[in-house]
């Protein structure tokens, strides 16, 4: 339909939201009378998901320990099943050890929990074709899932910090995007986001193709070849309340993917170590 809207209640008829799962942090946190480790997650994603019509799911990584990291990909597996599409969500740094290199003095301690969950994530979205929105650290989290490699810290190949120009503050990023793109074809030939990364891809996956840059080459969007609907941004667009298209765009995919699976199996997509 055209609000994105799709599925019905069966006992009232009532239309009910594609759901979009939203990877969060876990971090400390204080509210009220209370200060203590949380599953967060800034709420300008939520506003933006259900902006566009779309009901947000939120999805932490699961404690720590041998026992979840082996059950990571069955847990991913179970949570894409129920899900009509995938957001990423922005972070702190992607542990380095994951695409082979050492860490910088500038990057972040590793979130191992939270690394393996939203690769799984991005692996199992990939495979079964769920739509699949990558933002900020998940662009970059997408890229590294699919064999690709980061620069740990921008100013040492830029020579500056524009990305980030101070901590705790969005930067104004310009970004065009390639002509025929699919995020093009979304946002127009240029876009205007907000930014605030001290990282960015070095080396592209497999299947990825970059289809955004800024003015000095930094890459800002990525699009998964074979995919109907998998792309980053390294901006990040739910901050900007009067600009909803990639959300509606995802919103959109992720109700022709509910209709799509309602009629029958979703077939596999090419996937890690599958040809």
């Amino acid at each position: 339909t055209g609000n994105g809207l799709v599925g019905s209640n069966a006992s009232d008829g009532e239309v009910t939201p594609p759901l979009i799962g939203l990877s969060t942090y876990v971090d400390r946190a204080r509210y009220g009378a209370w200060d203590e480790v949380a599953a967060i997650l800034p709420y300008n994603y939520v506003r933006a998901v259900s902006r566009a019509a779309g009901c947000a799911v939120l999805l932490p990584p699961a404690p720590g320990g041998p026992e979840a990291a082996r059950s990571t990909a069955g847990r991913a597996e179970a949570v894409l099943a129920a899900l009509d599409g995938l957001i990423v969500t922005g972070g702190p740094d992607v542990d380095p050890r994951l695409y082979g290199a050492l860490p910088h003095s500038a990057t972040d301690s590793p979130r191992e929990e939270r690394d393996a969950w939203e690769i799984a994530l991005c692996r199992g979205a990939l495979e079964r074709d769920l739509p699949l929105l990558a933002i900020c650290r998940g662009l970059q989290v997408l890229n590294v899932s699919l064999d690709g490699t980061l620069h740990q810290h921008l100013p040492d190949v830029l020579g500056s910090d524009a990305h980030r120009a101070t901590p705790g503050q969005m930067t104004v990023n310009r970004v065009t995007l390639n002509a025929g793109s699919a995020v093009a074809s979304i946002v127009g030939a240029e876009a205007e986001g907000s930014c605030h990364h001290h990282q960015a891809i070095d080396q592209l996956g497999r299947r990825v193709q970059a289809v955004g840059f800024a003015g000095d080459g930094t890459v800002e969007a990525i699009e998964v070849q074979g995919n109907d609907f998998a792309i980053g941004v390294q901006w990040h667009p739910e901050d900007n309340q009067d600009d909803d298209r990639l959300f509606v765009a995802l919103v959109a995919a992720a109700s022709r993917y509910r209709v799509t699976r309602a009629a029958g199996p979703v077939p596999a997509m090419p996937g890690p170590g599958r040809p």
